[in-house]
């Protein structure tokens, strides 16, 4: 199979910003890499599409959705076994912390006793390569206790909530308004050999959970505040990320209503907005 390979050149800034922007658009996987001539002041973000898609629209709605001017960009063709290969050499054996590794197919897990999530690169946002997953997946490793109820509100891979099985949780919900997200979240639940509940946010059955997660962008989170309020027990804490430092500030203003919220860790531009339920 022949795949699109989209390529641009970014502030690093605006490349983190893009890159979820461009998989919410239909990407299938981007990666992003620094630009050697440019010493770390510009990053290249290269999107992976299908053959049949139409890459000045992705581009356009991607950014549109993370708020930049259309980046120039150029397309090449890919085929999949080059593909497969440059996906290999990028992803390695990635550490959240002590007891926390990311850990591709191919690899042997580095660390033995540790908690391993098996995550390929693929249809849906979330390695634990970028720098809001790994936020979220380093308050998961410090946050959950044994028996907690968590919900992973827009999924992606899954990967956080397959983290907060593997870290104690006893009762996990991943839901997505993307079909693809649902079923790269379902394959990846399977390979790690846990069986959190996925489903569309409309089919979720009511109740509360002591700790809400999303990962998604500042606009969103910021629409989303009543629904993931009214998901969040009295007293259960909230975890959002996919912001920017400079859109903590508004993130945190439009959930004071109903959560104490304040920043709890920063990482290169990104921030983490955690929340008690009041």
């Amino acid at each position: 199979m022949a795949w699109l390979s989209i390529t641009l050149e970014l502030d690093p800034p605006q490349a983190e910003a893009l890159s979820e922007a461009l998989i919410d658009a239909g990407a299938d996987s981007v990666a992003l890499d620094p630009v050697p001539e440019h010493a770390g002041a510009r990053t290249r973000v290269t999107a992976l599409a299908a053959a049949g898609a139409d890459p000045a629209a992705l581009v356009w709605a991607a950014a549109c959705a993370a708020a930049l001017p259309a980046p120039a960009f150029s397309v090449a063709e890919l085929a999949e076994e080059d593909w497969v290969r440059r996906s290999q050499s990028q992803f390695g054996p990635l550490q959240v912390s002590d007891r926390l590794w990311i850990v591709p197919s191919w690899h042997t897990p580095p660390q033995t006793g540790a908690k391993v999530v098996r995550l390929d690169p693929g249809l849906a946002f979330g390695t634990g390569g970028h720098a809001s997953t790994r936020l979220v997946l380093q308050f998961l490793e410090q946050a959950v206790r044994a028996g907690d109820r968590v919900l992973d509100y827009g999924c992606g891979s899954g990967i956080l909530a397959i983290a907060a099985v593997k870290l104690g949780a006893s009762d996990v919900a991943a839901v997505d308004i993307d079909p693809q997200a649902l079923q790269t979240a379902a394959t990846n639940a399977r390979a790690n050999g846990v069986s959190p509940r996925i489903a569309a946010p409309e089919t979720l059955p009511a109740g509360t959970y002591d700790m809400v997660l999303a990962n998604i962008l500042a606009g969103p989170l910021i629409a989303l505040e009543a629904l993931l309020a009214a998901r969040t027990r009295a007293g259960g804490r909230i975890a959002l990320s996919g912001i920017l430092e400079a859109q903590a500030a508004e993130v945190i203003a439009a959930y004071t209503r109903d959560f104490a919220a304040a920043v709890s860790a920063t990482e290169e531009g990104w921030a983490l907005v955690e929340g008690q339920r009041r």
